[in-house]
């Protein structure tokens, strides 16, 4: 059995996500989605409002996929899960670069080995950054984020 991790901090989870773990699912046994805690980070959402959204997001998707939060370093979690394949979605080259770095460091801490994954076309101009902003103006969000992620932001930012 072929298992791979999708890690992330995921503030929030997007379409462009759900197209990578959809796409994942297709082609390995089991998907583990890795929110990573992130504490030094100025998130909007905790780790378990993110850990609830993601699930909601890959409900129908079960048992293939799982998610899970984590703290500390990937590769830590990697060996407590007996994962050794990572899979990152890259949008642009400048995502390309950045990624390339971390894992080259993954490979060089773990052994393990990183797979890049472009989103589908009709996803490839979402970033939970963008969502963030629209959400934040109380914009419409269809067919940037899930409808449960959707109702998390118009109540993150009293949009009703």
């Amino acid at each position: 059995m072929i298992k791979v991790v999708y890690p992330g901090t995921f503030d929030p989870p997007h379409l462009g996500h759900l197209d990578i773990v959809k796409r994942s699912c297709a082609l390995f046994d089991k998907v583990v989605i890795a929110i990573a805690k992130s504490p030094r980070k100025n998130l909007l959402f905790s780790l378990e409002e993110r850990l609830d959204m993601f699930r909601a997001m890959v409900e129908e998707l079960s048992p293939k996929v799982e998610v899970k939060g984590f703290d500390g370093l990937l590769v830590d979690f990697m060996k407590k899960e007996d994962i050794k394949v990572i899979v990152r979605g890259v949008r642009l080259f400048t995502d390309f670069e950045y990624e390339l770095q971390i894992a080259l460091n993954n490979n060089n801490l773990a052994g393990v080995e990183t797979i890049f994954m472009m989103p589908s076309q009709d996803y490839i101009h979402i970033s939970s950054t963008i969502v963030r902003d629209i959400a934040s103006y109380c914009g419409n969000l269809e067919g940037l984020v899930h409808p449960y992620v959707a109702k998390k932001l118009k109540e993150k930012f009293g949009c009703f």
